[in-house]
């Protein structure tokens, strides 16, 4: 993952947590407080959730962080 895309979801992690569950309704709120703050943590949960790839989930995060 891009390091400017990691720090955004990091440093506004509030105000992705919504947008997460719009795109990736299988996430719960549970698993978003257990990733926190934490893209990598976050993308490992959506990968088992989905079966999507690393790569793939890593792109729709990115595009998620420029609609902000």
């Amino acid at each position: 993952m891009k390091e400017g895309t990691k720090k955004q979801i990091e440093g506004n992690w509030d105000q992705f947590t919504g947008a997460i569950k719009a795109r990736w309704g299988q996430v719960t709120d549970s698993e978003l407080k257990q990733a926190e703050g934490n893209a990598e943590k976050l993308v490992g949960i959506i990968k088992e959730k989905t079966g999507k790839s690393q790569n793939e989930i890593e792109r729709e995060l990115e595009n998620l962080t420029v609609q902000r």
